[in-house]
């Protein structure tokens, strides 16, 4: 996918969300959740028109979008909706852990796979459990904004929000990752020295 069109689904992945907190504020629930679907399936559809492919994450949001939006219509209560970004979070954290857990790492995977592992093997698990941390923190707080404040409010931190945190979080990584990187170089070293002056 290019850089152009990435930038055009990173865009339209805030209407479902931007939709339902502008359309709340003046009309009936029911009509905020099925413009909410409504652009979700927009989403979908037009990645599939531009690149003849969906993503495996595209498809686990827009189902779970598709299935809280649904219980959110049949009890008319938009939380269930706004409950998304939670369950997004939490289920993508345990996924990455019993992944890692079997010795697998995705993150790994996802680089060999383009043809590039500029990273250490044991980096890149760390890496990840990081990431799994951060992404259950950020869901668990995600469940606190829907259940305790304003859409508005829901709609900053599940759009600009978590990106700003996540800029934060990959800072914290990098200066991490060099550090860790400095003591496995300094290790490696110390253990080649210890060798050779026990081959002597």
């Amino acid at each position: 996918m290019s850089t152009k069109i990435s930038k055009k689904f990173f865009l339209l992945s805030f209407l479902p969300a931007a939709a339902y907190w502008y359309l709340e504020e003046a009309y009936p629930v029911r009509i905020a959740l099925m413009a909410g679907l409504g652009l979700a399936f927009l989403e979908i559809a037009l990645e599939y028109i531009f690149t003849r492919e969906v993503h495996a994450i595209s498809k686990f949001n827009f189902f779970l979008i598709l299935a809280l939006g649904g219980i959110s219509l049949i009890g008319e209560d938009g939380i269930w909706f706004k409950l998304q970004p939670f369950f997004t979070g939490v289920l993508t954290s345990l996924y990455l852990a019993i992944k890692n857990l079997r010795g697998r790492s995705l993150l790994e995977e996802m680089s060999a796979g383009m043809g590039k592992v500029p990273l250490p093997g044991f980096l890149f698990k760390q890496l990840e459990w990081h990431l799994i941390v951060f992404l259950t923190l950020y869901g668990s707080w995600m469940l606190f904004v829907a259940i305790y404040m304003e859409t508005g409010r829901w709609l900053f931190f599940k759009t600009a929000g978590f990106y700003i945190a996540f800029f934060v979080f990959m800072i914290v990584e990098m200066f991490w990752m060099r550090l860790t990187l400095k003591k496995h170089a300094e290790h490696e070293f110390k253990k080649k020295v210890l060798l050779a002056n026990v081959h002597k």
